[in-house]
């Protein structure tokens, strides 16, 4: 029977989930990869925590203070929402873990920056030595099967250092084709590719990001030697939900054989495209 002098219980909506450790490097340099794409190396004493998880598309959540830095890992997460209100809990940004050089202690992460707009993408662009990054993971799931065929790359900026970390990982012998939508030549980066693998970069100019349609057309109009392929396909939400059409009704493939999610939504805050995941217009599969 429960104790009446307990305090009751907070609705299981107001009850934060218990997060992972936080992991607090420090910021050794930033890159300009491209006009849009900045990279931040950490590394630091605390680099020794850090457990990779063996997949290719590794990620991390980044977790923000109210005052739009990493932080301080003075806190811990849990205690950071007992001690202040909703409005001022600490919000994370989940990347892409590009690149892990153990011997060097380092970390890779790359950042899309469109001037101010957003909250991870202004902070790495004006991110200097000696600053904290503290998050959370790394969480992950696709490796490249290598039994598969051929392979199919599909993705926009979001999901360029993803993609990038994968074709890394593929066998020597791979063959395949990547389409990548970016803004224009500029944005394009060197990538690391078996000698089998083609890759097109589709630019959408002054067309709004997402709205495109130029994934979908792209992958819906290429060779298809055949249904042997394994499918890695990520970026704005609609664009992967065009691109779901592509797969599984114009190819008929199989579920196991598609890696397909929304890195973000068109028009939706970070917090607001995660928060839609759970309703029917935020699932894709």
């Amino acid at each position: 029977m429960p104790d009446p002098s307990a305090p009751a219980a907070k609705p299981a909506q107001d009850v934060p989930r218990r997060a992972r450790p936080l992991l607090v490097l420090e910021v050794l340099r930033t890159e300009q990869l491209t006009p849009h794409m900045v990279r931040v190396i950490a590394g630091g004493p605390n680099f020794s925590r850090f457990a990779a998880n063996g997949f290719a598309d590794s990620y991390c959540k980044i977790w923000f203070g109210p005052d739009g830095k990493p932080l301080d890992g003075t806190a811990e997460l849990e205690a950071l929402r007992e001690q202040f209100p909703r409005e001022q809990w600490p919000v994370s940004r989940t990347y892409t873990i590009r690149s892990v050089d153990s011997a060097a202690a380092e970390i890779a992460i790359d950042f899309v920056v469109h001037g101010d707009e957003g909250l991870a993408g202004p902070w790495a662009a004006r991110a200097t030595a000696g600053e904290t990054l503290s998050f959370t993971g790394p969480g992950g799931a696709f490796n490249p099967d290598p039994d598969a065929g051929w392979y199919l790359f599909a993705a926009d900026e979001s999901a360029l250092p993803a993609t990038a970390a994968v074709l890394e990982s593929l066998p020597a012998s791979a063959v395949g084709q990547v389409f990548l939508e970016v803004g224009g030549p500029e944005d394009r980066q060197p990538l690391k590719t078996p000698e089998g693998i083609s890759v097109t970069w589709l630019y959408r100019g002054d067309l709004p990001a997402g709205n495109t349609g130029l994934l979908a057309a792209a992958v819906a109009d290429a060779p298809w030697t055949s249904n042997d392929v394994q499918v890695f396909a990520h970026g704005e939400r609609e664009a992967m939900k065009a691109l779901r059409d592509v797969f599984f009704g114009l190819r008929g493939l199989e579920r196991r054989q598609v890696s397909l999610s929304g890195y973000w939504a068109a028009g939706r805050t970070e917090d607001a495209f995660q928060a839609e995941k759970r309703t029917p217009v935020g699932k894709i599969l």
